[in-house]
């Protein structure tokens, strides 16, 4: 069984088990937090949308690798560097409730 999750604003498909990097959220560590799940495809093959909870525990927060982003105009005499660490909050998939 798995289902798809949003959050975020980008869409992952999870199964109980799975660890898992998510934007980061306002959370505990250790607390549960819920998923509405956008599908949820059973073990039979059958889909369903919209229904059931996906229960995570939250792991820990983090920063991942870091990012140059660098501008530049030929001839002008035009350069700026930045860094960018993008937070996470990574999370164990515990199960999938249906309704």
């Amino acid at each position: 069984m798995y289902a798809v999750i949003k959050t975020g604003g980008k869409q992952y498909r999870v199964e109980p088990g799975a660890k898992l990097r998510i934007e980061k959220i306002q959370a505990d560590v250790g607390s549960t937090i819920e998923f509405e799940p956008i599908m949820v495809r059973k073990e039979d093959g059958s889909l369903e949308f919209y229904k059931g909870k996906v229960v995570a525990e939250v792991l820990s927060h983090g920063k991942g690798k870091k990012i140059t982003v660098f501008k530049y105009r030929p001839k002008k005499n035009y350069k700026r560097w930045k860094g960018h660490r993008q937070p996470y909050t990574e999370v164990l998939i515990k199960e999938i409730k249906e309704v």
